[in-house]
């Protein structure tokens, strides 16, 4: 018996017990690297995963040091899985100067059948190891600039666009540099209609990002707050997300899904259901390591989570709600304004 017919058997297999499909009031779009396709048609995703990651820094960064068909090799099995799982789309959560390779994406996903989406922005976190120097000094207009014609004429010379911003901040207060990267993400959505996703964790950073980009006229609305579950006070949750912002938990893991399910069942209860994302950010190729490295799977959301969360009350609707529609509604291009 293989996987799937097992986890059929069992009653496990997501799409099994989530509702057919997604039924959008709009008619926007999500871009994938294979092209744009239909909001409603974007199906059960994984909202912040990884395929390959370099740590070498934005000084010392070069897409020479991996080689396609050796990444393929290595990480076409996981996806496969992941698509035998109930998976139909991934976003591609690495960005530009850490080992975002457009190119690599669109072969895996023609190989595996699975959606992927990429993405553009600056990373500022872990004291701006990877953000370039060039762009250090430019202002939020001119930062914006390079993420705009990205979104306008493709990424590195190709035809592949990205289909929402990655921006990331360290996890105290805001410094300058990083308030110009929000800006920066202000603006592009406002040309655009990108959702900002930003690696954020606590709430303090969180919300100031909010306050920056209401000031800049764009509504929460169209903030992802990345790792959110780094915030051990969830009452913060509430309050965000009760302003429109997204709460992505996306840390989940093997020893951790009773934590998961508790955090997203609280959200339910204060009927907040319908502004939660939820993923592994899992993987990945580490071209600095031997053979890529270890790879962690990114199959517990289907294995474990979907299970427990169903033993916990959830119906089909609510995961529906939380797998598809959330997606969908979170990523669709639109521009938000206040």
């Amino acid at each position: 018996m293989n996987r799937r017919t097992y986890l059929k058997s069992t009653g496990l297999l997501l799409s099994s017990y989530l509702l057919p499909s997604f039924t959008s009031s709009g008619s926007g779009k999500i871009i994938t690297v294979t092209g744009p396709i239909p909001a409603e048609k974007l199906g059960t995703s994984l909202i912040h995963e990884h395929v390959l990651v370099d740590f070498g820094g934005a000084e010392n960064y070069d897409p020479n040091k991996w080689n396609h068909e050796k990444v393929i090799e290595k990480m076409l099995p996981y996806l496969k899985e992941l698509k035998s799982a109930g998976c139909e789309t991934l976003f591609e959560c690495t960005p530009a100067f850490l080992g975002r390779d457009v190119l690599l994406l669109k072969k895996l996903s023609k190989l595996s059948g699975i959606r992927m989406i990429t993405n553009t922005g600056f990373y500022g976190a872990v004291d701006n190891k990877f953000f370039p120097a060039f762009a250090r000094v430019l202002t939020p207009e001119k930062i914006a600039d390079i993420w705009i014609k990205e979104f306008e004429n493709g990424i590195d010379g190709a035809d592949i666009k990205p289909g929402f911003m990655k921006i990331s901040v360290d996890s105290g207060a805001l410094s300058e540099l990083h308030k110009k990267l929000v800006k920066a993400a202000a603006l592009t959505h406002l040309k655009t209609g990108l959702t900002i996703a930003s690696h954020t964790g606590p709430a303090l950073p969180a919300f100031q990002e909010i306050e920056l980009l209401k000031e800049s006229g764009v509504h929460p609305s169209a903030f992802v707050w990345v790792h959110a579950q780094s915030e051990p006070d969830k009452s913060k949750y509430i309050k965000a997300a009760n302003e429109g912002a997204w709460i992505s938990l996306d840390g989940l893991s093997d020893d951790n899904v009773q934590e998961y399910s508790a955090m997203i069942s609280n959200l339910k209860n204060a009927g907040l259901l319908s502004k939660v994302l939820v993923s592994h950010d899992a993987g990945y190729y580490d071209p600095g390591k031997e053979d890529g490295g270890p790879i962690r799977r990114y199959t517990t959301l289907f294995d474990k989570l979907v299970p427990e969360l169903k033993k916990s009350g959830f119906s089909r609707g609510n995961l529906d709600q939380l797998l598809r529609r959330n997606p969908a509604e979170a990523f669709t291009i639109r521009i938000r304004r206040i």
